[in-house]
């Protein structure tokens, strides 16, 4: 068993829940108590737990031996109570990527405190290591993948910043289909061109690699 993958589905669970909190709380702080009155605004893991994105789709991931991802019940807001709706929906929308990148810093300092720990004990180093990385890349990988502008993820907030206020209201409507369209062009496309002899086709993994991955190679230590 790859203890890797093991720290990833054990630390992917809080993650994915600070970032869904950071989403009410920019939301509640712009005057929008819906995820309060939800009960959503909270760190309590057992609140932001989707039956299949925060455990059957990660263990799936494990269990196949691939890509571990997971995502968190979406904490609910109303962009009807923003003073400035396009200001408020990018406050809210990068208020879970920012969440994500305080934790991968929070990683990084942990890898790099690993290094004088080697003079005391190598494998206490080696363990506070292996948890600041995968911490690291657990957040890195949440919050690049995240930040692609479409919808139902966080990047697509800076959408309306570009609309005018007569297609405000369709765009939100889209906004219901989104879930569906994010499936077939992150994972549809890909498995489509593999059957028709493109295995090599992943937008999404070569993007992760020269983003989360490769900034991740950059601030780890060594």
């Amino acid at each position: 068993m790859n203890i890797e993958s093991v720290l990833w589905l054990v630390l992917l669970i809080p993650s994915i829940t600070f970032h869904e909190f950071m989403h009410g709380w920019a939301a509640y702080m712009l005057g929008d108590p819906t995820a309060k009155n939800a009960g959503r605004l909270t760190l309590n893991p057992v609140k932001s737990i989707d039956p299949f994105g925060s455990i059957l789709l990660p263990l799936m991931g494990f269990l196949l031996g691939g890509f571990i991802f997971g995502y968190a019940k979406p904490v609910p807001y109303n962009p009807m109570y923003f003073k400035n709706l396009r200001k408020g929906e990018i406050i809210v929308g990068f208020a879970g990527p920012s969440a994500n990148l305080l934790l991968a810093a929070v990683g990084t300092a942990m890898a790099w405190s690993a290094v004088p720990l080697m003079l005391v004990s190598s494998q206490v180093a080696n363990a506070v290591y292996l948890v600041g990385l995968v911490l690291a890349e657990a957040n890195l990988v949440l919050m690049f993948f995240n930040l692609i502008p479409i919808p139902p993820l966080d990047g697509s907030s800076i959408v309306p910043l570009f609309l005018p206020d007569s297609m405000l209201r369709d765009w939100y409507g889209i906004q219901r289909y989104s879930f569906g369209i994010f499936i077939v062009l992150v994972f549809g496309l890909p498995w489509i061109a593999s059957t028709l002899g493109f295995p090599d086709f992943n937008p999404l993994g070569w993007y992760l690699q020269h983003t989360a991955l490769a900034l991740l190679r950059l601030v780890m230590p060594g």
